[in-house]
């Protein structure tokens, strides 16, 4: 007979916040990790005053003003702590690992990183620092969401732009600085034949009225609000004027000339949307002079070379396949934690 303890399922808990504009993929990802391992394990998600929702089909518990993650974790006592939600503190961190057996920590820049048992780092900037044995800094670590997928390499099949290039104008779920506002300001100048589609994200925080006039000025001009859906609307551009984070991840999956505008100093560190992956990087989006930024949107629609090789350079880098390596990440941490439950390190037999 099988002890009642081997036949319990072990409790991932995940904690998702908003931070660093980096929109809506670590929801996503969080979502799609879930439900991969939901058979093996009891997922719950912990929610937050800045957390997107938990994913449909999950029991979550909210935290808010009043009470804290820490709190939260000295209740739940989960197996393992899946976290997202940008760069933590060593004070914080160092207290969650006396009550969480694991924690895996994904694209923390904090201190707090330090003290987690592993941090996947899909974002990255180029340092001489040295890093910690626990963090694994490898672009390969991004999972490609599943709605990419029918769009894959698309750029392969493309010809050359026609008589109405189609440029898209995308700033994630927030667009903190109004990007789109500004892009659209400076398009509006080109004296060329061009269809501009502008995605307006779920939380864009400015007035959409103020857009839709400008839109007014310029023929073949389309502002979009949710729901629309996003490959469907990247596979059909020519040139994509998007932000720094995971948007160029997702980019690079299809292959399509794109120009990045970062929206904050975060994003102006990290490093993989640069012209070796088929980029083209202008810098901070509000400092970005209009001549700088219309020549960047007009070099691959005039020049079938520059638009081949940012195609080629970007579906070279073969990306979207980190699905395997993050679940045997988190059931390695499940199988082995690093600490028993009481917070106390295990012995070393079990490391």
């Amino acid at each position: 007979m099988i002890p009642i303890e081997v036949l319990k399922k072990k409790t991932v808990a995940f904690y998702i916040s908003r931070a660093d504009g980096k929109g809506d993929y670590p929801a996503r990802r969080a979502a799609y990790l879930a439900k991969e391992i939901a058979e093996e394990a009891n997922c719950l998600f912990i929610v937050g005053e800045q957390s997107p929702p938990a994913p449909d089909g999950f029991k979550s518990i909210e935290i808010g003003k009043n009470s804290s993650l820490l709190q939260a974790l000295a209740v739940l006592r989960p197996d393992l702590l899946v976290r997202d939600s940008g760069s933590t503190f060593s004070e914080e961190v160092e207290k969650i690992i006396e009550i969480v057996p694991s924690v895996l920590h994904f694209d923390d820049f904090g201190e707090g990183g330090q003290h987690a048992d592993l941090v996947l780092q899909t974002l990255y900037s180029e340092t001489a620092e040295e890093v910690a044995d626990h963090y694994v800094i490898d672009r390969n670590l991004f999972i490609a969401d599943e709605s990419y997928l029918p769009f894959a390499k698309i750029g392969l099949k493309k010809k050359a732009p026609g008589p109405l290039p189609h440029l898209v104008i995308s700033f994630g779920e927030e667009d903190e600085g109004n990007l789109s506002y500004r892009a659209l300001r400076h398009v509006s100048q080109l004296q060329i034949p061009l269809k501009v589609t502008i995605l307006i994200g779920e939380r864009y925080p400015h007035d959409v009225s103020t857009l839709r006039m400008m839109a007014l000025g310029r023929r073949n001009t389309v502002i979009m609000q949710p729901p629309y859906h996003v490959p469907e609307v990247y596979a059909d551009a020519d040139v994509i004027l998007c932000s720094s984070g995971y948007m160029p991840y997702e980019i690079a999956l299809l292959g399509i000339p794109t120009i990045v505008l970062s929206q904050n100093e975060f994003e102006v560190g990290l490093s993989f949307p640069k012209e070796q992956h088929g980029f083209i990087h202008l810098g901070l989006g509000r400092k970005v002079k209009q001549s700088n930024l219309l020549n960047a949107i007009m070099e691959p629609l005039l020049h079938e070379s520059l638009r081949q090789r940012a195609v080629d350079r970007q579906l070279a880098l073969n990306l979207g396949n980190g699905k395997e390596s993050v679940l045997e990440a988190i059931r390695y941490y499940l199988e082995y934690p690093k600490r028993g439950t009481s917070g106390k390190e295990m012995s070393d037999m079990l490391q």
